[in-house]
């Protein structure tokens, strides 16, 4: 039977498709980082605590939210890790965790503004449907 914390690491990593022991921690990731100052796990990190199950610590943190989505890390990795897409991931399940929240398609038309761009719905589609 699976624990709490190794079903987690599993939905972050089949949802980021990211491999997480390809990372060898060389730390170019974080040191790429425009948000390294403000945050509390940097990339490297939380590359190693999803190897190592510890997502709960990750989805409580601001850093979940500090991370500028810019994929510099991304770029800088020798190994094609790709810690922003186990970013992303970790926020999804935050977002997912938080209850009745989730939307539906049928949802949408009552969101609509002609100001919104189209991306922004499909987005807010993706992030809060199951």
């Amino acid at each position: 039977m699976q624990t709490k914390n190794e079903r987690l690491k599993e939905q972050v990593v089949r949802m980021s498709g990211v491999n997480p022991l390809k990372c060898m921690r060389c730390g170019k990731c974080s040191a790429t980082c425009p948000a390294y100052d403000e945050m509390e796990y940097h990339p490297h990190q939380f590359v190693y605590m999803v190897e190592r199950g510890e997502i709960e610590p990750l989805l409580k943190s601001k850093s979940l939210y500090q991370c500028l989505s810019c994929f510099a890390c991304v770029e800088r990795c020798p190994r094609n890790v790709e810690p922003a897409k186990l970013v992303e991931a970790i926020r999804l399940v935050a977002i997912r965790q938080k209850g009745m929240n989730h939307m539906t398609a049928d949802d949408i038309p009552a969101l609509l503004d002609d100001d919104m761009p189209q991306q922004a719905i499909v987005s807010a589609l993706r992030k809060y449907a199951k």
